[in-house]
């Protein structure tokens, strides 16, 4: 149906030590700003149809590097308030060495399904991955519908929201997200089909992505019964 290119933003200052979230204002410091070029680089020769950007300035930033590095350069970021990280709550802006020892830590860990973080605003991780998957869904179909069924497009994210994203692609219960990982300006694809989602790639940060355009069915296909959703045996030529 359509290819999904999920890139996780460059680094900030806050990326590593501390839970950013929703921190207002934060965007890419000078590693982030390189990570994010490098990346645009890679990426500007790929036909993408579109690029949709959370809302948070370190992922627009991102994103936008993207768009500006692409040959020729895409003129419109799409925002997508889905695709915005978790709502951490009150943990917010706190450091992940304290919230270490706070026991909700362990759910997190070991049974995400059933975390949901604190305060007013905190947000349960199966709703984060509801609504990031059913953005994924809406997009597939956008894209698709304009620019056909071979379309590749970018979306610019956050870690856990791009590990629950490969989780339901791989179809795995939620409680085994953490097993999957996604670091900072990582490129993450994942092609959708009629019958089922193919993960082509997870936390590549660096090589050539030529590869990702999609290509016509091998001679011969259709007469051995294979369909675009199907999955060759033995894995294909």
């Amino acid at each position: 149906m359509t290819t999904l290119l999920l890139v996780r933003h460059g680094l900030t200052a806050m990326t590593g030590p501390v839970l950013a979230g929703w921190t207002p204002g934060l965007g890419l410091d000078d590693r982030g700003r390189a990570q994010a070029a490098a990346l645009a680089a890679r990426l500007a020769s790929l036909p993408l149809a579109a690029i949709v950007s959370s809302p948070l300035d370190r992922c627009a930033e991102t994103a936008a590097a993207v768009a500006a590095g692409h040959a020729p350069p895409i003129e419109k970021v799409e925002t997508d308030e889905r695709f915005g990280e978790v709502r951490y709550g009150d943990w917010t802006g706190r450091p992940l060495k304290e919230l270490a020892e706070e026991p909700l830590w362990r759910v997190v860990q070991a049974h995400p399904s059933a975390a949901r973080f604190p305060g007013e605003d905190g947000e349960s991780l199966a709703a984060a991955q509801h609504r990031a998957v059913t953005a994924v869904r809406d997009w597939n179909e956008r894209v698709a519908a304009e620019h056909g069924p071979e379309a590749l497009y970018a979306v610019c994210s956050h870690g856990d929201i791009i590990k629950s994203v490969v989780a339901d692609a791989l179809g795995l219960h939620l409680d085994q997200f953490q097993r999957i990982q996604a670091d900072p300006a990582s490129l993450t694809v994942i092609r959708y089909t009629e019958t089922r989602p193919f993960v082509v790639r997870v936390n590549d940060t660096g090589g050539d992505v030529a590869a990702l355009v999609p290509q016509p069915p091998p001679e011969g296909a259709g007469e051995a019964g294979l369909g675009s959703g199907d999955a060759p045996v033995g894995g294909g030529a």
